[in-house]
């Protein structure tokens, strides 16, 4: 038996006219596993039953209508993402509004031509698949990232909260919204490199000898090979956090020592919202600092450890930033 990458994509199509659901099979059988209904209802219930790739559905059917019937899958719980293309003889502009509306993705006129039928399909199988694989990269970056905390003292909303704290300084610094949401799904991936750094170290209660501390400064090139070299943006961005988040903008950072604006401008946002909340968040170790304490530490770090104009956009995105400390606030 053939699995894996020879299985066929499902498709279901919906339509009351017999007619119809032959042409479509004529036009489809040979690339696709195919699923049939006759009704709305009929086909909600095989969307939840076979969890279809794609749904092509005619409009005018007796009962539920197709525009009802695609409503109706978008408020399926885990399969209102299907798309679907709706399959008609309508061409009147409000009708293509309603059925946009309601969340179809495409309409294919009648009569139907077997090539606009197949390169319709392919299209947005193609747009479901690319969606499928930036989302399950993001998961295992996320599941990465937590991996992290197991070895550390840190939570898992310190990590939420210094994420956040980042796109809100990126946002602030010129930012779009994309680039904001990927540093937002980066930044946790600042300290991968410490799965590296052995047991004995990172849950020692108390403080380094400077042997050890010397292991523990290699965790940032410890995560940037577990990221590796990738061509992919987010992977990339995770890589360059991790790699540089430890530099310090007077140049005593490490591992490499980069000064001012040699150190990417990624790592300079992460190393401040990484610090700020370390600095409020009570540890086994230590207490929470103030909010203002913490400022002031920051100010004072300006020129030194931080980039001078981060830290005025830090002073000045204070605000949205200790919305982000409550809301995620350990209790």
């Amino acid at each position: 038996m053939i699995t894996g990458a020879d299985t066929k994509q499902k498709l279901l199509i919906v339509d009351d006219e017999p007619t119809n659901l032959r042409i479509l099979k004529l036009m489809l059988q040979e690339d696709y596993d195919l699923v049939f209904a006759k009704c709305g209802e009929e086909a909600i219930a095989l969307v939840q039953a076979e969890r279809p790739n794609l749904v092509l559905m005619d409009v005018m059917m007796p009962g539920m209508t197709g525009f009802e019937a695609c409503s109706a899958i978008r408020a399926l719980p885990n399969q209102g993402g299907v798309p679907v293309i709706f399959v008609t003889a309508l061409k009147d502009e409000v009708d293509e509004a309603t059925g946009f509306d309601c969340g179809g993705v495409d309409y294919i006129t009648k009569p139907l031509s077997p090539a606009i039928v197949k390169a319709r399909v392919r299209t947005h199988l193609s747009l479901v698949q690319a969606e499928e694989l930036k989302t399950t990269r993001l998961q295992i970056i996320q599941k990465l990232g937590r991996a992290a905390e197991y070895k550390d003292n840190e939570t898992g909303l310190h990590v939420m909260r210094m994420s956040h704290y980042s796109r809100i300084l990126a946002l602030a610094s010129g930012y779009s919204e994309a680039a904001a949401e990927d540093l937002l799904n980066a930044a946790p991936m600042h300290d991968i490199g410490k799965i590296g750094i052995a047991d004995s170290i990172m849950l020692k209660p108390g403080k380094l000898t400077e042997e050890e501390f010397a292991v523990m400064k290699q965790h940032p090139e410890i995560g940037a090979e577990i990221l590796g070299e990738s061509d992919v943006p987010l992977l990339q961005l995770a890589r360059s956090v991790a790699l540089h988040h430890h530099e310090k903008w007077d140049g005593s950072g490490y591992p490499f020592g980069l000064q001012g604006e040699a150190i990417p401008i990624e790592a300079r946002i992460v190393a401040l919202a990484d610090v700020f909340d370390a600095l409020t968040s009570e540890r086994p170790y230590k207490k929470a600092w103030t909010v203002e304490a913490a400022l002031e530490y920051v100010e004072e770090q300006s020129g030194r450890h931080f980039d001078p104009d981060l830290v005025k956009i830090f002073r000045a995105s204070l605000p949205d930033i200790l919305v982000i400390k409550e809301r995620f606030a350990e209790r």
